[in-house]
């Protein structure tokens, strides 16, 4: 078995599917955003700008910073509800028409009588967005929460926002159980860009797509047809009965992970290649890869479903 992004036609898409701009509480206007991720060799972004009251909902218009050689996916930050904690929800929604009705959310508190965060996460989905829980570690969530947004695509199992901001950046605790309780979700690794600090740059997805097209990436996020990174190159990961074989660029750590504790893992240098056994995971009915280079930089594999 090996991940249909690594088998699946065409060529990987680098992209940031987080990104704001002054249309909400980012510094740049979007010109000037889709200008400095081409320029450091984005193929893509989603700039997705906080879908709320006091910058009147918008959705940014990037498609006339398309050209040959960089593309953008509509979308938005969306928010409404409160999570368990009391605090608004924020849903990562890519792919979204431009027409998507704004919910009642006039402030960034939650207010009476609005849509919950899981009404208008599967309002999104129904009306063709990507959907990903974002930044749980940031954002308080419990368990309870992430398990209400079940129409969600993916978890964010990096925000480098968050990294750079306040040292919460992970998802990977939300994202495992939920896999180990029966949900298939994907991973995703995301600037979360502003541009009032060093947050941007740091994350990543790598699409796999036949061409450099909105609805090609999108598709492609939808099927997981993707990989999560912060440097490191992911080549392959191939599931055998007996063992875990993964390629990649040279990286110090390559391991396993799934339900449970166990995760075996090799250690070495410069380390283009491993094979893990599976032995200890047997049980387990998902699992996932994770390698890190000698920066300490990530990369993840979606999971796969045993």
């Amino acid at each position: 078995m090996t991940l249909s992004a690594f088998t699946a036609p065409g060529t990987f898409w680098r992209g940031n599917l987080h990104t704001h701009s002054d249309l909400s509480d980012g510094a740049l206007p979007p010109e000037e955003v889709c200008r400095r991720y081409k320029a450091e060799g984005y193929d893509f972004i989603a700039l997705t700008d906080h879908f709320v009251g006091p910058f009147d909902y918008p959705i940014a218009d990037t498609v006339p910073y398309r050209d040959d050689s960089f593309t953008t996916i509509l979308g938005a930050e969306l928010h409404s509800g409160a999570m368990e904690n009391g605090e608004l929800w924020h849903i990562l929604a890519v792919g979204l028409p431009s027409f998507f009705a704004p919910s009642n959310s006039p402030e960034f508190v939650p207010i009476p009588d609005q849509e919950t965060g899981p009404e208008i996460a599967a309002r999104a989905v129904a009306a063709g967005a990507f959907v990903t829980i974002a930044h749980p570690q940031w954002s308080g969530m419990t368990m309870d929460d992430a398990r209400s947004i079940t129409s969600a695509h993916a978890v964010e199992i990096y925000n480098h926002g968050c990294a750079v901001e306040c040292d919460r950046p992970d998802g990977t605790f939300y994202a495992d159980l939920l896999m180990s309780e029966g949900r298939d979700v994907t991973l995703i690794a995301t600037d979360d860009a502003h541009f009032h600090a060093p947050d941007h740059f740091g994350g990543w997805v790598m699409v796999k797509a036949e061409a450099n097209d909105p609805d090609l990436l999108l598709a492609a996020l939808k099927r997981g047809d993707f990989y999560a990174s912060q440097g490191p190159e992911l080549h392959n990961v191939e599931v055998t009965d007996d063992e875990v074989i993964v390629t990649c660029s040279a990286v110090s750590v390559m391991t396993v992970l799934g339900h449970g504790s166990v995760s075996p893992a090799v250690h070495g240098a410069s380390m283009t290649r491993a094979v893990m056994p599976r032995k200890r995971l047997r049980d387990s009915p998902w699992i996932r890869v994770t390698v890190i280079d000698a920066s300490g930089r990530r990369a993840w594999s979606n999971p796969i479903r045993i």
